[in-house]
């Protein structure tokens, strides 16, 4: 099992904090958020291997933060590639980005996935348990959050529908006809038998950005479960919500 955590981005919205600092380095709390996600998978049976995806501008500084996180915690494998763009201007996208690092690591392993700037409370432990038991059947897993904001959802997130067994029947980005406060959040599970999927879907040409778009495409490829989560999750992306994280992570 392998763990991908989604660093690439440039994180205008947060300048001048990100300007020379990525966004998952940045301080919630007392420690990089990046730490918040990682703290609570690092040990768990059957991780061998954690990549970070990341750009040509922080490479080097998530390549030595890996070392310091390493060196403090024994057993932890962690690599940083770089995929070698500059801008937002020649991105590669969340999608792109998650093929890359399939090809490049040659990967044939379980491969959950998860975005650096999302944080939430809840432990790995039942998500993990949950997908796993989907993953014996060859079934990706999808995070849900009920974020108790229709409106939010509409504009930010995605309206996702399940089956009473928790399969996905509609997933639909900022879809304004949403009618559930429950929306997916970026943490995958994928099984080994569903990876070569990814490089199918841009293959056909659908957008490589946004990694809900994917979901999107593959419900109706094969079947997707869900599990929810409970108490705090925050996507950091503003000063708004950054500041909102330092002070409930800090409550903890």
């Amino acid at each position: 099992m392998k763990l991908l955590i989604l660093a690439a981005g440039y994180a205008t919205r947060l300048y001048p904090l990100t300007l020379n600092k990525a966004k998952p380095l940045l301080d919630v709390a007392g420690k990089p958020m990046i730490e918040h996600l990682l703290d609570k998978f690092v040990g768990k049976p059957g991780l061998d291997q954690i990549y970070v995806v990341t750009n040509n501008k922080f490479a080097a500084d998530f390549a030595q933060w890996g070392r310091d996180y390493a060196s403090r915690h024994p057993g932890a494998r962690i690599t940083a590639i770089c995929d070698h763009t500059t801008s937002d201007a020649d991105k590669l996208g969340a999608i792109g980005d998650i093929n890359l690092v399939i090809n490049e690591t040659k990967l044939d392993d379980d491969l959950i996935v998860v975005a650096g700037d999302n944080l939430f409370e809840e432990g790995a432990d039942g998500f993990l348990a949950a997908a796993q038991r989907n993953a014996a059947q060859g079934r990706p897993t999808v995070v849900t959050y009920d974020v108790g904001n229709l409106e939010e959802v509409r504009k930010k997130y995605c309206n996702i529908q399940m089956a009473p067994d928790g399969r996905v029947v509609l997933f639909v980005e900022k879809d304004p006809t949403a009618n559930s406060t429950v929306a997916a959040i970026c943490l995958y599970y994928f099984p080994r038998n569903t990876i070569k999927l990814v490089a199918r879907y841009l293959a056909e040409g659908n957008n490589p950005d946004q990694p809900g778009r994917y979901i999107g495409w593959l419900y109706k490829q094969a079947p997707v479960y869900t599990y929810q989560i409970r108490g705090r999750w925050l996507d950091i992306g503003s000063k708004e919500t950054l500041e909102q994280a330092n002070r409930e992570f800090a409550r903890k």
